[in-house]
């Protein structure tokens, strides 16, 4: 799993506006149940746990979503939890509702989130391994892909710089990993 960053300090690129296009936190655990196909039970630790929930709209019918945490992250698949510094947040469980694909709303609700959430400083997100789009919606948003989850026994035990930028070295303190290599890369 590849992670990214921006901080306040980094260029935010202007995107082209979307007419109908809108951000809004949201308390709807209904909705997201239903948009996110899990169990409300989910929801409702997630809101309990501090975290809050972005929807975007087009047309005022919801067209994505994703959480921010400020406090605790986790990637469960790699069994792997983090307690953020403060002024930090972690960006997760994005989704861009089928019909909404390949409009550019991921980058721009990335961006409406970072505008949103004024007091913290940097903000981190990943993405699978072959979801190129991920990767690309994070670039247009601005977020520098710094580095690898490395996963040993179905559990991320390191993380492989891509670049020894102040952002790459960062992300150990963040994920609490060790950085085990750095490779040379034209990400």
């Amino acid at each position: 799993m590849a992670l990214a960053t921006w901080w306040r300090t980094d260029l935010l690129p202007a995107l082209a506006p979307l007419p109908t296009f809108s951000v809004q936190l949201s308390d709807d655990r209904e909705l997201i149940a239903r948009l996110a196909h899990c169990s409300p039970r989910i929801i409702d630790a997630r809101f309990e746990a501090g975290d809050r929930l972005y929807l975007a709209f087009m047309d005022e019918k919801p067209a994505a979503y994703g959480w921010v945490t400020t406090h605790k992250g986790y990637i469960t698949d790699l069994r792997l939890t983090f307690a953020l510094p403060a002024h930090n947040s972690y960006l997760y469980d994005f989704l861009t509702l089928p019909e909404w694909r390949g409009h550019g709303i991921y980058p721009r609700l990335l961006q409406a989130i970072i505008r949103q959430e004024e007091s913290c400083e940097r903000f981190w997100i990943g993405y699978r391994p072959g979801n190129e789009a991920s990767a690309r919606g994070m670039s247009k948003a601005g977020f520098q892909i710094i580095c690898d989850l490395v996963v040993t026994q179905s559990r991320a035990s390191g993380l492989i710089l891509f670049e020894q930028s102040e952002h790459a070295l960062a992300s150990s303190g963040v994920f609490q990993l060790p950085i085990v290599a750095t490779e040379s890369s034209s990400r």
